[in-house]
């Protein structure tokens, strides 16, 4: 070789959908780790980890665990975005999907109250913050992955399947739970079959990291590392220059965060505790629901990116807020049909706004703080959304006896994230 001559090696094309789709796998499986305890919070919490307490109180208590988990959100995201900008996207999700599978494994060997006393619910709650710091820089660094490889035009499909990585989850999670309790007698299932949901994980984990290290570094990522060197704190950064849309973007979340949860996790306590519907049954109807969910999400997706994320959005907004104002109505009248109508509902309307709500984040930062500043607006929202909504609407329901208080703060959350969401569209069309 001559000094004149160069040596190139060529790249490997970058296949958006390969990228995509280990995203969605990922996801689902952090997901999937998320919300089997939601779900045993409901169910097995109570009783197991908070006997000395009243039923109210014990639930009370296993959701107040869980809330613990989304007070861990933005340290996971803050952290996680700060390298996640500094070093890299993938780096980051394959430290999350550790951090998650092994929290949740360690809830499935943990010892219970009856067996070694108050330092069960404490080891519960250590596990859940943990959990919550995986999640927490999960979500930034899976759609930045997805949409950051896409094509200019095709940036909202894209951006959909880390997003269907949440619906995902909760079919895997509701199809295990499902497939676990009704296969046991409810002393089996109490006494131990609740931990194998939580022991699976370790396959699932190890199937995940496997697909994540085979994928490339996002090309956004790799434009920029070398010219923001000496940008030593991207979150000083975005919380200097992007306060605004952090703090609009997390408005724009707890909307749909805090449905989604009341959806997720406490419907699934509500209806058998409160109106003594049987269990198998919600489950059935929350996995119906989570399928219409899933279908709804890229195809919200596709059509923001043909018609425009302000219009998609808006749209899903305003039905959200009707639909949340009637969910415990229809929910209250007791009948399987009505129930099965109303979970439709608040699936289709979620997809519509959960969806294109990935792309449009990152349409908010320079890809030099993108990590961080949609990962921190997005589990702010969390904590303020989903974070809160199982434990306040136990809590309502509490002191009120009546499902009215939570309708009336499903209502006002929705409605806060509509106003949101009008602005923040604005402000990206106006950009563009």
């Amino acid at each position: 070789m001559t000094s004149t001559q160069i040596s190139v090696t060529p790249q490997a094309p970058v296949r958006p959908l390969k990228v995509a789709g280990a995203s969605l796998i990922g996801t689902a499986i952090e997901w999937y780790d998320y919300f089997i305890y939601g779900m045993a919070a409901a169910i097995v919490f109570g009783p197991l980890f908070f006997p000395s307490f009243s039923s109210i109180a014990g639930t009370l208590a296993a959701f107040a665990t869980f809330s613990v988990g989304f007070v861990a959100r933005p340290i996971g995201g803050v952290v996680m975005g700060h390298f996640g900008d500094r070093i890299g996207r993938k780096s980051m999700l394959v430290l999350s999907l550790m951090l998650m599978g092994g929290a949740t494994v360690g809830i499935g060997l943990l010892p219970t109250y009856a067996t070694i006393g108050v330092w069960a619910p404490i080891l519960l709650v250590t596990l859940r913050f943990i959990q919550g710091i995986g999640v927490g820089g999960e979500w930034g660094g899976a759609v930045l992955m997805a949409v950051e490889h896409a094509p200019a035009n095709r940036k909202g499909f894209y951006g959909s399947f880390p997003q269907m990585g949440v619906p995902g989850g909760l079919i895997l999670a509701n199809l295990v739970f499902l497939g676990v309790s009704t296969s046991l007698s409810e002393e089996a299932f109490l006494a131990w079959g609740w931990r194998i949901p939580f022991l699976a994980s370790a396959v699932m984990v190890l199937m995940g990291l496997v697909i994540r290290f085979t994928i490339t570094e996002s090309p956004d990522f790799e434009k920029v590392k070398d010219t923001h060197r000496d940008q030593r704190l991207p979150i000083v950064t975005v919380l200097r220059e992007n306060l605004r849309e952090v703090l609009l973007s997390a408005g724009a979340f707890i909307g749909i965060n805090t449905v989604g949860y009341i959806f997720m996790a406490y419907l699934l306590s509500y209806s058998t505790k409160v109106l003594g519907m049987s269990k198998t049954l919600v489950l059935v109807f929350t996995l119906v629901a989570s399928f219409v969910w899933l279908i709804v999400i890229p195809v919200a997706s596709m059509l923001s990116d043909r018609y425009g994320r302000r219009r998609l959005l808006v749209t899903g907004s305003v039905g959200l807020t009707v639909w949340a104002a009637a969910l415990f109505p229809l929910i209250d009248l007791g009948n399987p049909a009505v129930m099965m109508i109303a979970l439709l509902g608040t699936a289709v309307f979620m997809g519509i706004v959960y969806g294109p709500i990935a792309a449009l984040f990152t349409e908010l930062f320079s890809a030099e703080v993108r990590y961080s500043g949609a990962s921190l607006g997005y589990q702010i929202g969390s904590v303020l959304g989903g974070g809160l909504a199982p434990t306040v609407a136990a809590a309502l329901y509490a002191s009120w006896g009546s499902s009215a208080p939570i309708s009336v703060y499903l209502t006002a959350v929705t409605l806060l994230s509509l106003l949101c969401v009008i602005a923040i569209t604005r402000k990206v069309r106006a950009a563009a």
